[in-house]
């Protein structure tokens, strides 16, 4: 059961947070298919993705739900979520096997200012003043730390198409988890996101080393556990005010770059990174605010 009514300043908390937390594991997956790339079709690791995610969420949503473990409402919403982030996961991982993560992930934040608009004009949802900063302020961060040249990267050109493609996915998630069950929204999303991947993954088929296969294990391991998150977030709050905390994902994916690829993140990337910390403060300070007053 729920612990707070719907639409409450302490629901809409609850879904920032959940949203974070998704935000800040996605640069795990995006580091493991980084460097799985090395050896393997980008390709053939979003096949492998659902299909490890599949063996994880399959088995679980059977035993909580028997044989109804696939949602029957918003089928629609449900089938085109999962589609949009197909393409959106493909072309990311194609990007990143060619630009440095923190490069690809700005890129690819063009996402959060389409889904923010597709809220407004497709869910109906309210443009406030603090949405609008929060989405500036992250903006304006990615976009310090991406340093638009003349010359322009192909794999910045498929991080930017993988964010649109995201956008359409986090409107489409936010129709599809009002009413459905997470664990069930997340176990159609693996099965079909596993089905229609097959095709490139035969095209692209490679045996999977040994020494890769703990690699493969947290591959489709992190994008269960961030999925759940995001999934559940959009339960408790609009689009809106989620979408614009997608930016978090910046300061993991500079974390990871430096960490695992010795990506050192220069002056921009840092002040960038503060820009897009102030755009997820404000968020919480406004429900954190409007939870004490009671609004």
């Amino acid at each position: 059961m729920e612990s707070v009514a719907p639409n409450s300043p302490a629901r809409a908390m609850q879904g920032i947070t959940l949203m974070t937390g998704a935000m800040l594991t996605i640069p795990l997956v995006d580091g493991l298919a980084k460097h799985l790339s090395v050896g393997y079709s980008p390709l053939f690791l979003s096949w492998a993705r659902y299909a490890i995610a599949c063996l994880i969420v399959l088995p679980v949503a059977a035993a909580v739900h028997g044989t109804r473990l696939l949602p029957a409402e918003r089928r629609v919403s449900h089938s085109l979520r999962t589609v949009f982030l197909v393409t959106a996961m493909t072309l990311y991982f194609l990007a990143i096997a060619r630009i440095p993560l923190a490069t690809a992930v700005s890129a690819y934040f063009v996402g959060p200012i389409v889904a923010v608009m597709l809220s407004v004009i497709v869910l109906n949802e309210q443009m406030t003043f603090r949405k609008g900063l929060s989405l500036v302020l992250g903006f304006a961060g990615s976009i310090v730390i991406l340093q638009p040249g003349a010359s322009t990267d192909p794999g910045i050109l498929l991080a930017l198409g993988a964010g649109v493609f995201f956008s359409f996915y986090l409107i489409a998630t936010r129709r599809a988890a009002q009413d459905s069950d997470p664990l069930k929204t997340l176990a159609v999303q693996c099965a079909a996101g596993m089905v229609f991947l097959t095709p490139q993954a035969v095209l692209t088929w490679s045996v999977p080393a040994w020494n890769d296969l703990l690699f493969f294990a947290g591959l489709g391991l992190f994008s269960v556990v961030s999925h759940i998150l995001s999934i559940a977030a959009f339960r408790r709050a609009e689009a809106s005010t989620l979408a614009p905390l997608v930016y978090v994902e910046l300061i993991g994916a500079a974390l990871i770059g430096y960490v695992a690829f010795d990506e050192i993140p220069g002056v921009p990337t840092l002040v960038g990174a503060i820009l897009i910390v102030a755009a997820g403060l404000i968020l919480f300070q406004r429900q954190g605010e409007s939870r004490r007053s009671g609004k």
